[in-house]
């Protein structure tokens, strides 16, 4: 698992360290003080999974479609 800042990460580098959180997790091996530890960093990724997710949808909404349906070009995108 990485010690990465959860901020730095890609969303794909957040995705695959909350799959081995929940792999370590539902094996039910970690001690309790680990599994806290664990549970904080799995909240932490989701959060930033989601975030870069809304983000990226946001920025496929902003596409504007031409008459016929095809892409037109795209508009700013602003949080």
């Amino acid at each position: 698992m990485s010690d990465k800042p959860v901020a730095e990460m890609s969303f794909e580098e957040a995705l695959r360290g909350l799959e081995e959180i929940v792999i370590r997790l539902e094996r039910g091996d970690v001690a309790l003080e680990d599994s806290i530890a664990l549970y904080e960093r799995g909240a932490a990724l989701k959060k930033h999974c989601e975030e870069r997710l809304n983000a990226a949808q946001m920025r496929v909404e902003a596409i504007r479609l031409a008459e016929d349906g095809s892409p037109k070009d795209t508009e700013p995108f602003s949080a």
